[in-house]
């Protein structure tokens, strides 16, 4: 029963740190709204992408799971004029990462390192039992 437990625990850890998930909607026009959903992103998708689109008082966030290239590439072709009209695009490659755009990158290092440290206490506990 010990060793099963250990190898339950073995796929849970490395299941919570090499799935990419990410948040997920179809233009919304809060960032509320679009945390509501997220997927597991799937080889080739390897980043998460946040694009906001701003039309005078209108605003459209898309969120989804996406390959690197497609990313950068949409990162780079991305502008907002001096009024603030335009579109922005935000990539990161972290677990949730994409929860609010760009200041979604210090949390996602948390959300990274907390369930490898949770993992490697877990480990370290069970090994002197």
């Amino acid at each position: 029963m010990k060793s099963l437990t250990r190898l339950f625990l073995f796929f849970l850890c490395v299941y919570s740190v090499d799935t990419l998930k990410c948040y997920v909607c179809s233009a919304t026009n809060n960032n509320e709204q679009c945390n509501q959903n997220s997927q597991d992103c799937n080889p080739p998708l390897d980043t998460c992408m946040a694009t906001v689109d701003t039309m005078n008082d209108v605003t459209a966030i898309v969120k989804q799971c996406a390959s690197r290239a497609t990313c950068l590439g949409a990162q780079a072709g991305a502008s907002v004029d001096n009024a603030g009209n335009g579109n922005k695009v935000y990539c990161c490659n972290s677990r949730l990462c994409n929860y609010s755009g760009a200041a979604g990158l210090s949390l996602s290092r948390w959300l990274l390192v907390l369930p490898t440290t949770v993992c490697l206490l877990m480990a370290i506990l069970m090994h002197t039992d």
